[in-house]
């Protein structure tokens, strides 16, 4: 079997019953001083729905030991549309399949060259509540276009990354028992023209741009790369700037999902 048919099939995906400790078997302390950093897993091109469930799996299988993990996907043209979403969002019918899924927030559109960063994280073990994370995931993506000269901002109203008024990164989670789940999207160098059929995040006229129309020709997978990167380093410092303590209440702060799952 292919590495192809095993993800179309879900098999393909790492399983926290692999063993992958944090605090290892046995351990007095489940959520270690200092974690051991996610573990990063370029997973290619993959169908959504598959991918989408072996996310769930994997975090309701997790235990206190279970190693976090930072997925990076992309995706063949899909719509995903929340929990909550309205059904007028979608403007045009397409051949192109919307998939129902656990998040908040209204429709959005993921397609080839878009970067997608899951994060399977136990926010105890990082003393982060979600709008901290949130503002975290943000903050990478700010750091990565940073570094090719294109300022970018984030929106207290509207969480995600913007450049002027035109949104390049979307983002939400997923919380369950503490651990989280989904992710941002970012934006590189697709094909926008399904974005015209939704009403992005449910906001009509909202512009999209990417990554290549702001000058930035750096390939996907060095910016996957590097956006992994920021991602670790601001749970890190975000640990450091917190201390030792208690866990923290993960819902804490809640921000509300955006459209992203």
């Amino acid at each position: 079997m292919t590495r192809e048919e095993e993800r179309e099939k879900g098999e393909g995906f790492p399983s926290p019953a692999s063993g992958r400790g944090v605090g290892g078997e046995g351990s007095l302390f489940p959520f270690p001083i200092h974690p051991s950093q996610p573990s990063i897993r370029s997973l290619g091109l993959v169908e959504y729905q598959p991918t989408w469930e072996a996310m769930k799996k994997f975090t309701a299988e997790r235990t206190p030991e279970t190693r976090d993990e930072i997925w990076l996907v992309q995706y063949p043209p899909t719509y995903t549309q929340g929990q909550a979403g309205k059904p007028e969002h979608l403007l045009h019918p397409t051949d192109i399949p919307v998939v129902k899924i656990d998040r908040g927030g209204q429709i959005t559109y993921h397609g080839p060259g878009q970067i997608i960063a899951y994060l399977l994280l136990d926010l105890r073990r990082w003393k982060i509540n979600v709008r901290e994370l949130v503002r975290l995931m943000e903050q990478a993506v700010i750091d990565l276009l940073g570094e090719f000269g294109v300022a970018a901002q984030g929106r207290e109203d509207a969480p995600g990354v913007y450049v002027g008024d035109a949104k390049i990164a979307s983002l939400g989670l997923k919380i369950k028992h503490g651990c989280c789940y989904h992710g941002l999207a970012l934006n590189v160098d697709m094909d926008l023209t399904p974005f015209a059929n939704i009403n992005p995040c449910g906001h009509a006229g909202l512009r999209v741009t990417q990554a290549c129309e702001l000058g930035i020709t750096a390939g996907i997978e060095e910016l996957q790369a590097q956006l992994a990167q920021n991602l670790i380093h601001g749970l890190q410092r975000h640990l450091t700037s917190v201390g030792a303590g208690p866990a923290r209440d993960s819902h804490a702060g809640r921000a509300p999902t955006s459209e992203f799952p």
